[in-house]
């Protein structure tokens, strides 16, 4: 059964995780030095989902910042690249290491048109997520159940996602590879936030 912890500002010092948290963010758009950070949500990976709302200008929070910091702690994502610059411009923290469920799906499903996180819990985990709620306002006064719903979801497979694309990206010979990928996640990010395009970076 799924369990929601909603929290202002921060995340309770008494609420630790060990080994790997799934991370997800919620933001007002994605021009992300417009778009403000509204949302953090952290997955334990057993049904229990964290939420750590901002208000404007406030992202003082200590514990949470501590946890994403924590190089003993993998960060699963599913769409990294954008997360963690968020992460680094609004709370100042650099996240590693990383995990990235999009990246690994591209390496190891290179037979698979779509890598979104609808698709593979669909194709991997037999889940139907919704969607309604992916542009709804973040920064809204009362967030609504289904807001907190659609939030949590992006967190809460993401363990069950890592597990099943280990197995393929090691049937596959491929595991180096998205290792490597991961590990320059957070360069990317930074390269982001400095206004460089990493699609013609690495081109003629």
């Amino acid at each position: 059964m799924t369990q929601i912890y909603f929290h202002e500002g921060d995340l309770p010092a008494s609420v630790h995780f060990s080994g790997s948290v799934a991370v997800d963010t919620e933001t007002m758009g994605l021009q992300m030095r417009r778009d403000r950070l509204c949302l953090v949500q952290l997955g334990d990976g057993k049904g229990n989902c964290h939420i750590v709302r901002f208000q404007k200008g406030r992202y003082d929070a200590p514990n949470l910042k501590a946890l994403l910091a924590d190089s003993s702690v993998l960060k699963i994502f599913q769409y990294a690249r954008f997360d963690v610059a968020a992460l680094s411009l609004y709370l100042g923290v650099s996240c590693a290491p990383v995990y990235c469920t999009k990246i690994a799906s591209k390496i190891a499903r290179t037979n698979a048109p779509s890598h979104s996180l609808k698709t593979l819990c669909e194709q991997l985990l037999g889940v139907e997520l919704e969607k309604e709620q992916q542009c709804s306002d973040w920064g809204a006064e009362t967030l609504s159940e289904e807001q907190l719903k659609y939030a949590a979801n992006d967190v809460l497979y993401l363990h069950a996602l890592k597990e099943k694309l280990d197995a393929l990206l090691a049937r596959e010979g491929r595991t180096t590879y998205a290792q490597s990928c991961f590990d320059f996640l957070p360069h990317v990010a930074e390269l982001d936030l400095a206004g460089f395009d990493c699609e013609t970076l690495f081109t003629h």
